[in-house]
């Protein structure tokens, strides 16, 4: 039997399987500052991004065999140095994949029609300036025929290539690990599949009427001035993948200049203090990095890194 802290919380589809296995499993809490003690009784932690799993942790607890992230991101965990010791590092990037591609997508058809601002205008402004705030309103264009950057074509790109292809977009994906993929079109049940080939980033800029990313943070902005200068006039940016990917302060200047027509923000530089001039900004949708949060996806990450727990052990 392990002693399991699941110290981020998990869905308890996850949990139950745990418990069913005999294993016994901690969901209160333990506070960053108190883990170099308490975590020393524990075999397995499992983690979502507020707890961090660092070297200094990691030499604390010896007892320690596995770390556990549920999603798909490790910037929490030293990675390296865990697996160095003989720890195994599991998470569950498949489970979310969809649930983040739709949050994308529904970013792009927010700002495609203004949706995220008329929300805002309406209640306050709908029953006196209806036909003013119509006006306003009625640049929107249709998605169909438009062409979809997708920069990084994982599982979460190829998710939102198939949201892409099903609203009649050609895709342009770019991956420099990938020459092509074969995606399911429709109904997975249907088993109808399209073979996708991946572009280079300059061909993506230039030809992309909307621009989705769906990468890990690499250190430094994927997309910053120089990018931005290749893009089309009027672009649509949407980012559902990490704070840092894209150069706020380019992607401001672009908003600003009418480069970027509009931007779909899930993801911040700064989390949980996103700077406020992105969040005011009125071509800008914004969520608070909501990707992963729905109740589909909770249940699949549990069950995902519960069974990988299991296997471990």
């Amino acid at each position: 039997m392990a002693k399991i802290l699941v110290n981020d919380g998990m869905h308890q589809a996850g949990i139950d399987m745990l418990l069913d296995a005999g294993h016994e499993v901690e969901t209160n809490n333990i506070p960053q500052s108190e883990l170099p003690t308490q975590l020393q009784q524990y075999d397995v932690i499992c983690v979502r991004s507020a707890t961090k799993v660092r070297t200094e942790l990691i030499d604390q607890c010896p007892n320690l065999k596995i770390i556990g992230r549920g999603g798909v991101g490790l910037d929490n965990i030293d990675v390296d140095y865990a697996r160095s010791k003989g720890l195994h590092v599991l998470n569950t990037p498949a489970a979310s994949s969809r649930s983040v591609a739709e949050l994308a997508m529904g970013h792009l058809l927010s700002v495609a029609r203004s949706i995220h601002d008329s929300n805002l205008q309406m209640p306050s402004k709908g029953a006196t300036e209806f036909k003013a705030l119509k006006k306003s309103y009625s640049k929107g264009f249709e998605l169909e025929g438009k062409k979809l950057g997708i920069i990084g074509f994982g599982r979460i790109g190829q998710e939102a290539a198939r949201i892409g292809m099903g609203l009649g977009m050609d895709i342009l994906p770019v991956d420099p690990y990938q020459d092509a993929v074969n995606i399911v079109v429709g109904p997975k049940a249907l088993n109808l599949t399209t073979e996708i080939k991946t572009v280079d980033m300059d061909t993506m800029l230039s030809n992309a009427d909307a621009i989705t990313l769906h990468i890990p943070n690499l250190g430094e902005p994927v997309l910053a001035s120089k990018e931005f200068e290749k893009m089309k006039d009027g672009v649509v940016l949407i980012n559902a993948s990490r704070g840092g990917t894209v150069d706020e302060d380019a992607l401001l200047n672009a908003l600003e200049s009418g480069k970027v027509r509009s931007a779909g923000l899930d993801v911040f530089v700064g989390e949980p203090n996103p700077r406020p001039d992105l969040l005011n900004h009125k071509n800008v949708s914004a969520t608070p990095h909501i990707g992963a949060s729905t109740v589909e996806a909770q249940i699949k990450i549990g069950k995902e890194l519960a069974q990988q727990i299991l296997d471990k052990l």
